[in-house]
Formats: structure tokens, C-alpha cells, sequence
């Protein structure tokens, strides 16, 4: 059995690592001989996420595209000098395999892939690629998807599109409520609101929440607030708590996310791509906040997919704050009040949910990694 190099390219938010880390995960199980390295952006969550890892990483400078002329000019700068690193490692490896997980970092990479003739594969979460994946899928000699439907977005490469679902790390297999609520110091006898903006945190869904915190109190004798601020608003956050009834715990970042997942009753979060995947795995009831200025609006998409099974529902994240809380309340109020039906969407998770994405994905590309002359 010979060597096998694996590079993982992508960064710039959690939703283009960590799926590609759960990847990484099963790949290592199964071939703990295999090399696997990530190349990721300048952006600092990448680097926040994958020093947590054994995993060694390489940052490349590459960044987004935009038609401003200036930036344009920058992107195609940075773009050769991250396909020169890419290709360096690539050709220096013994059997290479690319894996491309989105932003604008994988595309050189696919490319230095696809040139130094290495298999390439996208692993793509979202309802509707973004650009740095649509440009990479010409690379690629196989994409596999979280959504049905997404393949018709590749055009020429549709008949490449596998849809496996996302791949979640290894830790919602194993996740453990009681260990969230002994780390935190949570009450056990209480059932948990869990607050998420994902991994960089969310102003507007702080800003809401904590308007509405005088409402909450009046369910301090059943409920506690965990509120995961993001790196950025935490002192803000945490100074809007002071003095309030209800039990809380406010947390910058949280790196255990499938315990806390496993821990709560309810939560408000986004709806990226692998936010949902991530709530449906863990059987949670969500009130999702789509991320409302994107052009495509792909996490109302997203959303959508579990609102459609009856895990979920949305609340539009609306210019006016004070709208924004009075809407979410609505909601709130409604599901905390009533535990047949946040049972009733935590059981429908499993409509949506597909926890062997990962281990599906590894064994594809094991085999693919071998059929190049991994063996």
C-alpha cells in the first residue's frame, strides 16, 4: 500500500473547513498512514480552527473576486501566487488527491491539481454553489453535494454531482449533552435556548436577543440561555446580560459544538449549509435567522429545507431591530411555551439528517486515491 497525499483547499468561514475536516477525520480512520494537509485563506478563523487540529496547514494569500478594476487586478495576483505554492506541495507529494471545500482559496489549488494531473473532488454544502465553487467545478472530476437539486447548477458537470449530504465531524457520533452542561455549569433540570450567529457570531441576532431578554425572564423558572457571541461582540453582548433573572451563560466561541448542539431544547441561529445539516444531525428544533443579504439568499434556501419537514421555522432578519425582536418573539414565546411541539420538530430531524456524509465521502476517495496509483 503506498502513500497518499490528501490537500483539503478552502477557508474563510467554518462552513468551507469543517466539513472538510470531518472528511479528513474518516480518511485518517481508515488510512491513518495518509497524509493530509489543508491550505487555507488569511482570513483568522481558518487559522482559530485548524490549530485546534493535528492537521498542518498551509495559508495561501489567494482572495475573493470582485470587478472592481483594482481588486480584480488583486484577486489574479494573489490567485498565481497561490496556484505557485499549491503546485509546489502538490508535485512534491507522493499520489496525490485535491479536495476543493469553497471560497476562493480552493480554486488555485484545484487548479495546480487538475495541471499536475491529480484527481480532483469538490465537496460542496451549499443549495446553490457560490462562485469560488462554480469556478473550481471545472477542475474537478467529481463533486459530491449535501442538497438534491444542486447538481443542475454545474451545468456540463451535473453528471459528476453525487448528493451525500455534509459531512459533520466525527464528534456528533459521539455527542454527549451532560458533558456541554458540566463544562458550562448549565442546570440539568432546565431545559436549554441556545443563541448562534455560527462560527464568526452574528450582531443582528445579538442585537435582537438582547432586546428581548426583559421577555425571557418570564420563563426563569423552566429555561437557561447559553449565547454564543462570536469573538467580536462579546463584551457588548456580556454587558446587556448584567442583572438579567433568567440563567445564562454568554460564550464568545465554543469549540465543542456537537455537545452543545446535544444539550439544547431550542435554538436561534443562522442557516448556513452546514449550520442545518449540524441541527438536523442533532435532532434540534431551530428558529432560523437567514443571513439576509446575500444575492442568491441561500440560507433562506437552506432553511427552507427544514422548514419543509416541520424542524424549523424562520424569521426574517429585518433592517429594524425593534421589528426584528417582536418577530422573533413571536416565535420564541410560542415554542418555549409548548414542549409537544418542539418534540414533534426535533423528531422530524431525522427526515433530513444523513450522519455517514463523512464516512461516505472518505471511502469514495480512498478509492479514488487508489484507482490513481494510491496502491
Amino acid at each position: 500500500m503506498s502513500d497518499i497525499a490528501i490537500f483539503f483547499a478552502g477557508g474563510g468561514t467554518g462552513g468551507h473547513i469543517y466539513p472538510a475536516l470531518a472528511v479528513a477525520e474518516q480518511i485518517v480512520d481508515r488510512r491513518p498512514d495518509a497524509r493530509i494537509h489543508f491550505l487555507c485563506s488569511t482570513r483568522a478563523v481558518d487559522r482559530r480552527i485548524l490549530d485546534g487540529t493535528a492537521f498542518p496547514y498551509t495559508v495561501l494569500p489567494a482572495t475573493g473576486l470582485y470587478f472592481d478594476p483594482r481588486r480584480f487586478v488583486t484577486f489574479w495576483r494573489t490567485f498565481w501566487q497561490s496556484y505557485r505554492q499549491a503546485s509546489a506541495l502538490i508535485a512534491d507529494s507522493p499520489n496525490p488527491v485535491v479536495i476543493g471545500g469553497g471560497g476562493f482559496v480552493a480554486a488555485p489549488v484545484c487548479m495546480a491539481g487538475h495541471r499536475l494531473g491529480a484527481p480532483v473532488v469538490l465537496v460542496n454544502v451549499d443549495i446553490l454553489p457560490g462562485r469560488a465553487n462554480r469556478l473550481s467545478a471545472r477542475w474537478a472530476d467529481h463533486i459530491f453535494a449535501q442538497f438534491e437539486g444542486c447538481e443542475r447548477h454545474f451545468g456540463s458537470r451535473r453528471e459528476r454531482v453525487t448528493v451525500v449530504g455534509c459531512p459533520l465531524r466525527s464528534g456528533f457520533a459521539r455527542a454527549d449533552r451532560m458533558r456541554a452542561i458540566e463544562a458550562l455549569s448549565l442546570d440539568p433540570g432546565k431545559k436549554t435556548l441556545l443563541i448562534t450567529g455560527a462560527s464568526s457570531g452574528s450582531m443582528r441576532i445579538n442585537e435582537a436577543v438582547c432586546m428581548l431578554l426583559p421577555r425571557l425572564e418570564a420563563f426563569a423558572s423552566a429555561w437557561q440561555i447559553v449565547h454564543l457571541t462570536g469573538l467580536d461582540n462579546f463584551d457588548e453582548v456580556a454587558r446587556r446580560y448584567e442583572g438579567v433573572r433568567i440563567a445564562h451563560k454568554v460564550v464568545s466561541y465554543y469549540d465543542a459544538m456537537p455537545d452543545l448542539l446535544a444539550a439544547a431544547d431550542l435554538l436561534v441561529g443562522r442557516s448556513g449549509a452546514v449550520s442545518v445539516a449540524e441541527y438536523a444531525v442533532a435532532g434540534v428544533p431551530s428558529i432560523c435567522m437567514p443571513y439576509p443579504h446575500h444575492k442568491d439568499r441561500h440560507q433562506y434556501r437552506n432553511a427552507g429545507k427544514l422548514v419543509a419537514v416541520g424542524t424549523a421555522v424562520i424569521v426574517d432578519d429585518v433592517a429594524d431591530a425593534g421589528d426584528r425582536a417582536d418577530w422573533l418573539w413571536e416565535e420564541l414565546e410560542a415554542l418555549m411555551a409548548d414542549d409537544v411541539t418542539r418534540g414533534e420538530m426535533a423528531d422530524a430531524c431525522r427526515l433530513v439528517a444523513r450522519p455517514a456524509a463523512a464516512a461516505d465521502i472518505a471511502a469514495r476517495l480512498l478509492v479514488l486515491a487508489e484507482r490513481s496509483g494510491g496502491r
